[in-house]
């Protein structure tokens, strides 16, 4: 993905690789996009990208579903003992 790849070289020799460093740039990036410039990135993708992208989406959005839903039983069960 062209974005991937100019944020990869903007950062080069700057990353560290850890979640923290990859999330505080993500929400950056995104704070400065709006929508439509977010459904252009999404347009521009070959079909490829745009499976891994989804599918990227759907595990995270799974994990944190049960995440909370973990949290949520273990706060239950906290409060019957």
């Amino acid at each position: 993905m062209k974005l991937v790849d100019e944020i990869l070289e903007m950062y080069r020799g700057k990353l560290r690789g850890t979640q923290e460093d990859l999330d505080i740039i993500a929400f950056t990036i995104l704070e400065q996009l709006n929508r439509d410039e977010l459904l252009s990135m999404v347009k521009d993708m070959s079909e490829d990208e745009l499976a891994y992208f989804i599918r990227l989406y759907i595990v995270e959005s799974l994990k944190g579903k049960l995440d909370q839903s973990e949290n949520a039983s273990e706060e239950n069960e906290n409060l019957y003992h």
